[in-house]
């Protein structure tokens, strides 16, 4: 009970103290919270890829680690979603239509230059020539997997991004998270 109401007052924590009026609690804030029940190292990851079957490939991976996953089909739809919902990590399709990864990823990391934070983003692409891997990481992008998606290096990726960011116990709990499934 104690996590679930962290979980709706992190939903309301937008809203003006004055302006608060009683509210059902909504069914995604329900989800998030048996999740982290079951699961209290799951964390929330947007996948932003516009090929149907990768997103149901990345979400049945994450999904089956215990994580939430929240599905975007380009870019812009990514930036839409970041300004609603709080999630823990991207995973970005590089070459999307409207605003591809490389762009979408450049705008995240200036508003965070304005807002503070930082929002681990996993590029997730089909290239893999010399020089890939260095243009995602110059638009900001903290890891690098190639499609087809290889669990183990999604994973890993997943893994090494989170841990440079948690502390020492979440650590211990994310290596356990890892190791396991």
């Amino acid at each position: 009970r104690v996590l679930f109401r962290s979980v709706v007052q992190r939903q309301d924590r937008s809203k003006p103290q004055a302006h608060r009026e009683p509210q059902a609690v909504p069914d995604r804030v329900v989800q998030l919270a048996a999740d982290l029940a079951v699961n209290p190292a799951a964390l929330r990851i947007l996948v932003a890829e516009d090929s149907p079957v990768n997103q149901r490939l990345a979400r049945a991976l994450l999904t089956r680690r215990g994580h939430v996953v929240i599905v975007a089909n380009n870019g812009q739809e990514a930036l839409d979603l970041l300004e609603r919902e709080t999630v823990d990590l991207v995973v970005m399709d590089v070459q999307m239509p409207d605003v591809d990864g490389l762009e979408a990823t450049r705008r995240i990391r200036a508003r965070e230059r304005e807002t503070g934070g930082h929002l681990p983003i996993i590029a997730m692409t089909a290239h893999a020539m010399l020089g890939d891997r260095e243009k995602c990481l110059e638009a900001g992008m903290d890891e690098y997997v190639t499609k087809p998606i290889e669990p183990a290096a999604l994973f890993a990726a997943v893994s090494r991004v989170m841990h440079a960011r948690s502390s020492p116990e979440e650590q211990k709990t994310a290596a356990i998270m890892t190791s396991s499934g």
